[in-house]
């Protein structure tokens, strides 16, 4: 490029400038090509996508929701109706959970390494002295160049027990992508709410435990049980169930810490990270209490039911978050034998709050609202309270009596504070 620079009215040309400059024009940078399920926005700001598989486009028009039959999570695959708690624990829910592990997310094989922890850094000052800080590193497999997972923990400085815990898988960790850190610890918006409380939180990046893109089944926890070459089998773990298992590695780390009890944890994810804190909920009953944030398609939002993000949208786009299976569910979302409110059922009686946003119809709130009120009969059969209605209540009005709450915020996809706080006021029924 050639500079100009003016001194005292006149035009001086830089020598050096022009020794560099190139002989013939630059090219442009070429572009990359528009994606063909990109059709942008409809009038109310909505993404409208394309899946190319089957030629479905999001749609946002209640009146062209077809009708939709949802499985019934008290009826067994053999028709035989479940009347009583034993039945529920012993045979439906088992069944409802191998669904789920060989079609949706897949099962977690059987060689995954062991993860061993330690403390690296302990502030007992922090948080302006109201904290105990301790920075605990987790290593996956006994290798020296294992992946290593941090975790940042605060319990209350002057507690006289073990606290309750809220743990928080964040986005962040692995490596630096594209110039961003590797870590990212945010804390929620209630940090000193949940201190003042006398419980404590716990945050991790998600992707300490296993990489969130395509091709990457050779690193992480996956790739530590993969021969070279080898992907995972069409019934075997995508990304949410390897976020999943290390979320129960933590668990397993806080039943040796004396700060904090153990039976008294919950778990918080936000969008694929709230699909993440269901399943993980699902298959580790030692999880005390859930709060899915926007967690949409594939998480607490009925699949069943076409509205804004599909089946086909996630098996084209992120496909290597869920098995192989979930393929063949493409065009075919009521051959499924599950749906949302089957997962969240899957908790019960532990209680599991859900949160949507008026501006993140992608992610389809009423969808999950309506999964929340399908789930309640599980709720009632083994005598806890349902969401209490199954009519959407106004905006910004927090369910929480219930052992399934709610709350639709005003505003985008994202954990709002006042999701934070009806949260904080839903838990605290039960720490």
């Amino acid at each position: 490029m050639i500079r100009l620079i003016t001194a005292a009215g006149c035009a001086v040309m830089s020598a050096a400038l022009i020794a560099q400059a190139p002989s013939a024009p630059q090219q442009p940078a070429q572009q990359a090509p528009p994606n063909p399920s990109n059709l942008g926005s409809d009038a109310n700001g909505n993404p409208l996508r394309k899946a190319l598989k089957t030629g479905h486009i999001s749609n946002y028009d209640e009146s062209k929701v077809a009708p939709y039959t949802l499985p019934d999570p008290l009826v067994m695959a053999d028709g035989k109706r479940v009347t009583d708690a034993e039945t529920w624990r012993t045979k439906r829910r088992p069944e409802i959970l191998r669904a789920y592990q060989s079609e949706i997310y897949g099962r977690i094989p059987a060689n995954t390494p062991k993860m061993t922890w330690e403390i690296a850094e302990t502030n007992a000052a922090a948080k302006d002295n109201t904290a105990v800080m301790r920075r605990a590193v987790g290593r996956i497999g006994s290798a020296a160049d294992a992946p290593r997972v941090t975790m940042m923990i605060y319990t209350p400085v002057k507690a006289a027990k073990p606290v309750p815990l809220i743990l928080i898988i964040n986005f962040g960790g692995g490596p630096p992508v594209e110039g961003r850190p590797a870590m990212q610890f945010n804390d929620p918006p209630v940090a000193a709410d949940i201190l003042a409380r006398g419980w404590g939180y716990a945050m991790v990046g998600y992707q300490d435990i296993q990489p969130d893109r395509l091709n990457t089944f050779n690193q992480g926890v996956i790739g530590l049980t993969l021969a070279p070459g080898q992907q995972p089998k069409p019934d075997e773990w995508g990304t949410i169930s390897a976020w999943s298992w290390g979320l129960s590695r933590i668990i397993d780390y806080f039943e040796t810490d004396t700060l904090v009890d153990a039976k008294k944890i919950a778990v918080q994810g936000h969008s694929r990270l709230g699909k993440t804190v269901l399943w993980a909920s699902a298959m580790d009953e030692r999880i005390a209490a859930v709060y899915s944030s926007c967690s949409g398609e594939m998480g607490a939002a009925l699949a069943r039911r076409d509205w804004g993000e599909t089946v086909d949208d996630m098996a084209q786009n992120f496909s290597y978050q869920f098995a192989g299976n979930l393929q063949k569910y493409a065009g075919h979302w009521n051959d499924m034998p599950v749906d949302a409110h089957m997962l969240i059922a899957l908790s019960a009686p532990r209680p599991v709050f859900i949160t949507g946003g008026t501006q993140d119809q992608w992610a389809d709130p009423v969808g999950e609202f309506k999964a929340g009120v399908a789930a309640g009969p599980v709720y009632r059969l083994l005598g806890r309270k349902d969401l209490g209605t199954a009519e959407l209540p106004p905006l910004d009005t927090p369910l929480t009596k219930g052992d399934i709450g709610w709350h639709y915020h005003t505003g985008g996809h994202m954990a709002t504070a006042a999701d934070w706080q009806a949260f904080l006021e839903f838990v605290g029924k039960y720490f």
